[in-house]
């Protein structure tokens, strides 16, 4: 072994031996990168800018779906938002005590590509803030090393805890859905304080004037057992629930919209010129797929087809398209309900597309160009084997933005970015077990 693999080997094994009792994620392992992932500082600082952009969009999101209900836009935007929602989750999202709630935490999925960032999803009830604020800790103490990680050492604990506002008491709720993030939650929770505590859904013994963080998606309302407690209590406004109850703003359509030729004054008038022209250049041309027929003289955009079954005699070359489950269903999340084109057979891409057809009024699906990460030199040590793991690798970054104050007076903060580096041959990048989880910093000539 090389004196510089034993030192990286050192860095990984303090790094490893930081890690608490109970583990990060339950039942899950990643391999530990011997340095953060660098980014130069003029990525850090569009990245630094992009929080107020994505700020301004869910506040843009937000206004379109409310327009929508009450005629000012297009009523087809909310009855698309809408479908394959219960009755009472409609109506808890229409209730003007909450209108001008926000997610309190952005979290937006960025590749790396040839041509800078492309912009795949949006998640406002991420996963990984814990992970990110220890991935911050540990990499800002590693004996001997002074890397400027962004965030350090306990940004996004401050930040996570700055979204409550100053709340005698916090308590986090973490389903059973979710309970892959329960061992993070706890961990971010002790680094704060004992007014933190985390619980499962069947909680029920708030406070007047507690905030609680929702960890459950809204799909999974009907296995939370004190979701009517909670929404009574957010509704007299006793408690202060975040993120809103708001299913709308956890559908990946938003895209779609933002790209519907319809909508572009509304766009371009709720963003403002700079936003709008700079989304353009990152967020992927995105369709909702719709069997409503056009008229036989029309085509979709980009696609020139007239109608959705002519994508299945698409070919492999074609097919740089990513079909994905739009939200409000358990395979919304994660690596789940999610189709490469390309990387299928003609036969299971066409499979696919018959079942997102079908499945329109329940679980509307969209589609997506699909932009490939550039490849990076990756290195990652496996304690199993006490080696270092050297593989090209594609990177997805997720900076986390923490939100303080309400509408006109909301900032988002810019606290850690998470970088997860798989294999080149896995398509889709997501956390595995051979994939390096890994903190960014900021360097002058980045390398891995």
């Amino acid at each position: 072994m090389s004196s510089a693999d034993r030192d990286l080997i050192e860095n990984c094994k303090y790094v490893f031996n930081q890690l608490p009792a109970g583990g990060l994620f339950a039942g899950h392992n990643w391999l530990i990168s011997p340095e953060p992932f660098f980014i130069s500082p003029q990525l850090y600082s569009e990245l630094l800018k992009l929080g107020r952009v994505l700020l301004q969009f869910y506040k843009a999101c937000n206004l379109l779906y409310y327009f929508s209900i009450t005629g000012r836009s297009p009523r087809w935007v909310s009855e698309y938002l809408e479908k394959g929602k219960p009755d009472n989750i409609i109506e808890v999202q229409r209730k003007t005590v909450f209108k001008s709630e926000l997610p309190r935490v952005i979290r937006p999925d960025l590749l790396l590509t040839d041509n800078g960032i492309v912009l795949t999803e949006l998640d406002s009830v991420p996963g990984g803030i814990g992970l990110t604020a220890w991935l911050n800790k540990a990499y800002s103490c590693i004996p001997g090393k002074k890397w400027n990680v962004v965030g350090a050492p306990d940004d996004m604990i401050k930040g996570f805890s700055s979204i409550f506002e100053n709340r005698p008491s916090v308590k986090i709720l973490v389903s059973e859905e979710s309970s892959t993030y329960l061992p993070e939650m706890k961990w971010i929770a002790a680094q704060i304080s004992a007014n933190y505590s985390v619980h499962g859904t069947d909680y029920n013994e708030f406070n007047n004037s507690d905030a609680v963080y929702r960890f459950f998606e809204l799909f999974d309302y009907k296995n939370i057992k004190c979701f009517e407690l909670l929404v009574n209590k957010a509704l007299k406004k006793e408690i202060f629930v975040t993120p809103p109850l708001k299913s709308f703003l956890e559908e990946k359509m938003l895209f779609a919209f933002f790209w519907n030729r319809n909508l572009r004054d509304f766009w371009k008038r709720e963003l403002g010129e700079a936003f709008y022209n700079y989304l353009i250049k990152i967020i992927p041309y995105t369709w909702i797929l719709d069997p409503s027929p056009i008229p036989p003289h029309a085509a979709i955009p980009r696609l020139e087809i007239t109608e959705w079954n002519q994508l299945k005699t698409f070919s492999q070359k074609q097919r740089q398209l990513i079909l994905k489950i739009s939200g409000f269903s358990e395979l919304a999340w994660g690596a789940r309900g999610v189709y490469l084109g390309s990387d299928m057979s003609g036969d299971d891409w066409a499979k696919a597309i018959d079942f997102a057809l079908k499945n329109i009024d329940k679980n509307p699906f969209i589609l997506q160009e699909y932009i490939k990460p550039r490849r990076v030199n990756a290195a990652g040590y496996n304690p199993d084997s006490n080696k270092i793991v050297r593989f090209e690798g594609r990177v997805r970054l997720c900076p986390f933005y923490f939100v303080t104050g309400d509408w006109n007076n909301a900032r988002s903060n810019l606290s850690g970015i998470l970088a997860t580096i798989c294999p080149a041959d896995k398509k889709i990048i997501h956390g595995m077990r051979d994939a390096v989880l890994a903190p960014c910093a900021i360097a002058e000539n980045p390398s891995l």
